[in-house]
């Protein structure tokens, strides 16, 4: 059971979306349940548990959908992202996709082995002689 439990975390980090902490428009690919181009987006930061409700511009391209809107993240924290049909009042019945976001400026690419370090640019290594002197 836990190697299920594992395997489900590695692919699901695989699939996490990834933003930038910016504040110009960014685009998010979806595949929905279901093909709607009036959306309600709802974003859950993680740390604080506020959500914010977004009404991204929304067009089908292909068998995605891209969701093109200014998302004023913070780097380096983990947002739930629920998109339901239609505008207004939604429910959880109306939700067509769900996923996790993480925010980072940092290059994320599993592929070249290039992952987020906490510590990027703060821990500097200390070049030296590390002979002990014992008296």
């Amino acid at each position: 059971m836990l190697f299920n439990y594992k395997k489900r975390a590695l692919l699901y980090y695989i699939t996490m979306k990834h933003l930038l902490p910016i504040t110009t428009t960014q685009t998010i690919q979806i595949i929905p349940r279901v093909y709607s181009i009036i959306v309600t987006l709802k974003l859950r930061d993680d740390s604080t548990n506020e959500t914010v409700t977004i009404l991204p511009s929304a067009i089908k391209s292909g068998n995605y959908i891209e969701l093109s809107n200014v998302y004023e993240l913070k780097e380096g924290r983990f947002y739930d992202l629920k998109i339901y049909n239609g505008q207004g009042v939604v429910t959880d019945l109306d939700i067509i996709y769900r996923d996790k976001i993480f925010c980072t400026e940092q290059t994320i690419n599993q592929t070249a082995n290039e992952r987020y370090r906490i510590n990027k640019d703060e821990y500097k290594e200390q070049s030296g002689n590390n002979d002990f002197i014992i008296l």
